[in-house]
C-alpha cells in the first residue's frame, strides 16, 4: 500500500491510436509504465506491443480488457485497458487507458470497499474536512431523534450537546493536528432535542492527507456500545450484589447491603421489604396466595430521607410474586419478589426518577437475578438469625444478672457476641459471687474459640468458680484449682468417651477473680493470664492495677500471684475481656489507652453505670464484632464502723460469759433485741470450741448489713465438721445447735488460722437494709 498510488492520481498510462491501430501518441506514464519512450512507440502498431499481436482485434472490439504488455526489455506485463472513442465524426481516433492489472483490481476492490462501507448499517461513518465539518457520512451515522438528515458542512455542534460535541471534536482536532489514528476511546453522544440518556460511542479516527502529505480532514468510525456497556455494566452490578449480599450473616444487614449496591447502579431509588417472619428468624407460610406482612426493612438512593423503615406493608402473595415493569406518576419503576425454595420473603422495588431513561427487559432479567441470590442470601440470613438467637438465649442463660446491688458494691454488665458467622456465642462470662461476711467476688473470664462448644466450656467454668467461691478459697488458690480443671477439660476433649482420639476442642481460658471486703476496703486479686482490671477513682482518674499475670488456665504446673489494693468509697472497679480492648486483632496497649479515654468520658463515678456501661460499648460494631466482649463495672461500697463491732479475747472460760454480755449489749444499741438471745447461744458455742481446741487468742466480730453476721475466729486451721451426735455422747451438738439457729454458716481459712461465720435475718422494718451503707444515686 506504501508504493500505490490510485488511478485518479495520475499512475493511469494512456495513448492515442488510429482506426489502424497505430499508435499516435504517447504519455509519460505509459513510458513509464513500460519503459518505452515515445519516440520509440509512436508510429507502430498497438499490436506490436502485445505479447500476443493477435488479441488486439478482440481487445480493441471489446473496448476493454486486459493484456499482456512487452516492455522495453522484452518482458510481459499484464495491463487493464479501455479504448474510448475521441472523435464521434470524422478521422477515427481511439484514447487507449491502461494501468497494471494488479493495480486496477486493487481500486476495484477499494472502490467497493468504499462503497459498502458508506452503506453498512453497523458503524457510523464519517468524513470531515480540516475545519471538522461534515462531507460525507453513511446514513447510519446517528440514527437517533434529533439528527438532521442531510448533514453536509454541519458542525457536531449544530445538532450534539454543546459538550458532548466539544469532547468528540477535541479527539479529532488531535488526529488531525498530530496524525496518530484515534482507537476505540468511549463518548457520550446526546442530540440537543434528545432529553434521553443518550448513547455511548466508540470512536475510531484516521487523518486523511494529499499529495505532500498535506492533512485535508479526518474520517470517523462511530460504534455505538451503548449495549456492550450496558451488558458489562449489568454484569459488575451482578457480580457486586452477589459480592454486598453475601458479606453479612445479619436479614437487615443482607438487605441494606443489598440496597446499597443498588443505587445508582440501577436506580435512583431502593426499598427493601422484608415478611416479619423472616425478621424474627422464622420461615414464612407455604402459600401461594392471600395477604403477607412485609416490613420496609432498608432503603437507599432518593427514597432514603422520605421513606423510614420498620413500616409494615401488607401485600397480595400472588400479585407480588411476578416481576412488574411498569411507570408510576412518570418514573420507570420494576418490582420483583425476593424468593427462595419457593417461599416468598419479600420484595424489591426500584425506580429512577421522572425523566430519566425507562427500564428495558433486561433490566428486569438483571434484577430478577439479583433478587434471586438475594434471597438465598436472606434465607441464610434468616436461619443463622434463629440459630443466633438460640445460641445467644443460651450463653445469657448461664450469664448472671446484668446488674446486682449488695453491701459491698453496686455493678453493672454489658455483654455483646461476637458478630463471627460460627454461632455469635463464645465463652466470655462474668459473674457477681457473695461471699461470706457481707465480702463480694468479682469474676470475669474468657474461653479460647466461639460457638456452643466455648459456650458449653464458659457454663462449666462459671460453675466450678461458684464451687470454688463458696468455700472461700484465696484468688490464687482458687485459680490453681480451676488451672486443674481446664486442663481435665482439655484432656476430655481430646480423648472421647468411646476412646477414639479426637481434634482438641478449644478449651484454654483466662480469668480474673478479684474478692472485695467492705468491712476493710481490702480488695485481693489474681489473675490467668488475664488484663488488669482499670480502676476509676470517685475524683474521675483513671488507671490500670499493677499486677502480675499469671498463665492462662490449662498451661498448669505455675503459681498465681495475689495482688491488694485499697479502692475508696465510691470507686469503681471496671472488669473486661480482650473483646473489649482490640479482640486480638489490635495492639492491647493501645485498646487500653482507648478504653481509658472512654471511661473517662463516661464519668462512671458519678451517673447510673448501666448508662456509663452502654456509652462505653456504644462505638463498638455490633453485629460485627471479631470477639465476645464483656464488661463489669462494680462501685465500692465502705460499711462504716457503726455498724461492726470486734473483740480480741483470751483463750480462757470466763471469757464466754464476757462475749455473752458484750454481744447482747452491742445487739441492743443496735435495737436487734430479738435476736440477743440466739445470738448469746450461738457465740457461747463457737466461742467455746475455738478456746477448746484453738489453740489462741480468740477474735469475734459482728457486722450488720441486710443480715446480721457473727464471726468467731481463731488460730486453728483445723475445719470444723458438723456432725449427729449418738445418744451415748456427750458432745458434738454445737455446730448441730448453730446450724439450726442460724440461716447460714460457714467457715474460711484465713492467714492467721480460720474463721466460722454465721448469717441470721434482721426481722421488722430493718430487715434487708444496711444502716449506713446507703448506696450512691444510680
Amino acid at each position: 500500500m506504501d508504493n500505490y498510488r490510485h488511478p485518479f492520481i495520475g499512475s493511469m498510462a494512456a495513448a492515442v491510436v488510429d482506426t489502424e491501430g497505430v499508435v499516435v501518441s504517447w504519455t509519460e506514464a505509459a513510458e513509464e509504465l513500460l519503459g518505452r519512450p515515445a519516440g520509440e512507440v509512436c508510429g507502430r502498431r498497438m499490436s506490436e506491443l502485445l505479447a500476443d499481436p493477435s488479441h488486439w482485434a478482440a481487445l480493441a472490439a471489446g473496448r476493454a480488457g486486459t493484456a499482456a504488455l512487452l516492455d522495453g526489455r522484452g518482458h510481459a506485463t499484464d495491463v487493464a485497458f479501455r479504448v474510448l472513442p475521441l472523435i464521434e465524426d470524422g478521422p477515427g481516433r481511439y484514447l487507449v487507458i491502461g494501468a497494471p492489472a494488479a493495480e486496477v483490481a486493487r481500486w476495484r476492490e477499494d472502490d467497493a470497499f468504499t462503497r459498502e462501507l458508506f452503506l453498512q448499517d453497523r458503524i457510523g461513518l464519517a468524513v470531515f474536512d480540516e475545519e471538522l465539518r461534515l462531507t460525507r457520512t453513511n446514513t447510519h451515522l446517528l440514527p437517533y431523534t434529533g439528527v438532521p438528515g442531510d448533514l453536509r458542512g454541519r458542525r457536531l455542534a449544530d445538532f450534539l450537546r454543546a459538550e458532548d460535541a466539544e469532547a468528540i471534536e477535541s479527539l479529532l482536532r488531535e488526529v488531525l493536528q498530530t496524525g496518530r489514528p484515534l482507537a476505540l476511546p468511549e463518548a457520550l453522544v446526546r442530540t440537543v432535542v434528545d432529553p434521553k440518556g443518550g448513547r455511548v460511542m466508540g470512536i475510531s479516527a484516521f487523518r486523511l492527507q494529499a499529495d505532500g502529505d498535506k492533512p485535508v480532514g479526518v474520517t470517523a468510525l462511530f460504534t455505538d456500545i451503548t449495549e456492550l456497556g450496558r451488558s458489562r455494566r449489568r454484569l459488575e452490578l451482578l457480580h457486586g450484589a452477589t459480592a454486598a449480599v453475601g458479606g453479612s450473616l445479619s436479614v437487615t444487614g443482607t438487605c441494606a447491603d443489598l440496597a446499597a449496591v443498588l443505587v445508582p447502579g440501577l436506580a435512583d431509588a431502593v426499598v427493601v421489604e422484608v415478611a416479619e417472619a423472616v425478621l424474627n428468624g422464622d420461615e414464612p407460610e407455604h402459600a401461594r396466595a392471600g395477604p403477607l406482612t412485609l416490613r420496609r426493612t432498608a432503603v437507599a438512593g432518593a427514597a432514603a430521607g422520605l421513606l423510614p423503615t420498620g413500616v409494615p406493608v401488607v401485600v397480595d402473595r400472588a400479585e407480588s410474586s411476578e416481576p412488574t415493569l411498569e411507570e408510576d406518576a412518570g418514573r420507570p419503576a420494576m418490582t420483583v419478589a425476593l424468593r427462595a425454595r419457593g417461599i416468598m420473603l419479600g420484595r424489591i422495588r426500584v425506580h429512577h426518577e421522572q425523566g430519566s431513561e425507562g427500564y428495558e427487559g433486561a433490566d428486569l432479567q438483571l434484577l430478577q437475578e439479583i433478587a434471586s441470590r438475594a434471597a438465598l442470601a436472606l434465607d441464610n440470613a434468616r436461619r443463622y438469625t434463629r440459630e443466633h438467637r438460640a445460641a445467644v438465649s443460651l450463653q445469657r442463660s448461664l450469664l448472671p444478672p446484668a446488674a446486682t446491688d449488695t453491701p459491698a458494691a453496686v455493678t453493672a454488665s454489658v455483654y455483646l457476641p461476637t458478630g463471627t458467622g460460627d454461632g455469635g456465642v463464645g465463652g466470655d462470662w462474668f459473674d457477681v459471687i457473695p461471699l461470706s461476711s457481707a465480702r463480694i467476688a468479682l469474676v470475669v473470664g474468657d474461653v479460647v474459640g466461639h460457638g456452643l462448644e466455648a459456650a458449653a466450656t464458659m457454663g462449666r467454668l462459671r460453675t466450678a468458680v461458684r464451687t470454688l467461691a463458696d468455700l472461700d478459697l484465696a484468688p490464687d488458690e482458687l485459680l490453681v484449682h480451676l488451672d486443674d480443671l481446664v486442663a481435665q477439660l482439655v484432656v476430655e476433649a481430646d480423648q472421647g468417651g468411646d476412646g477414639v482420639h479426637r481434634e482438641p476442642a478449644p478449651a484454654g481460658a483466662t480469668c480474673l477473680y478479684a474478692v472485695y471486703d467492705p468491712v476493710s476496703r481490702r480488695c485481693v486479686m489474681a489473675s490467668a493470664g488475664h488484663p488488669p482490671p482499670a480502676m476509676v477513682h470517685p475524683d474521675g482518674a483513671v488507671g490500670y492495677v499493677e499486677l502480675s499475670p499469671g498463665p492462662p488456665l490449662g498451661v498448669g504446673g505455675f503459681p498465681f500471684e495475689v495482688t491488694e489494693i485499697e479502692p475508696a468509697a465510691g470507686s469503681v472497679l471496671v472488669l473486661y475481656t480482650d473483646g473489649l480492648i482490640g479482640g486480638g486483632e489490635g495492639d492491647l496497649d493501645e485498646g487500653m489507652a482507648a478504653l481509658r479515654t472512654r471511661l473517662d468520658r463516661a464519668r462512671v463515678t458519678t451517673r447510673r453505670l448501666a448508662e456509663a456501661g452502654r456509652e462505653i460499648t456504644q462505638s463498638l460494631p455490633v453485629h460485627r464484632l471479631p470477639d465476645d466482649v464483656t464488661l463489669l463495672l462494680a462501685r465500692t461500697r465502705v460499711l462504716p464502723t457503726d455498724d461492726t463491732a470486734a473483740w480480741d479475747l483470751d483463750p480462757e472460760p470466763a471469757a464466754v460469759s464476757r462475749i455473752r454480755e458484750a454481744v447482747a449489749e452491742q445487739l441492743e444499741r443496735w435495737g436487734l433485741d430479738s435476736l440477743v438471745f440466739t445470738t448469746e447461744l450461738v457465740v457461747s458455742e463457737l466461742v467455746t470450741n475455738a478456746i477448746r481446741y484453738g489453740g489462741g487468742r480468740v477474735g469475734v466480730r459482728l457486722i450488720r448489713v441486710e443480715r446480721l453476721i457473727c464471726e468467731v475466729s481463731d488460730p486453728s486451721s483445723t475445719q470444723p465438721r458438723m456432725r449427729r451426735a449418738r445418744l451415748t455422747d456427750e458432745g458434738g451438738r454445737g455446730l448441730y445447735l448453730v446450724a439450726q439457729l442460724t440461716n447460714r454458716w460457714g467457715s474460711r481459712h484465713t492467714d492467721q488460722g480460720k474463721t466460722i461465720w454465721t448469717e441470721q435475718e434482721i426481722p421488722g422494718p430493718n430487715a434487708g437494709t444496711w444502716p449506713g451503707a446507703s448506696p450512691p444515686t444510680e
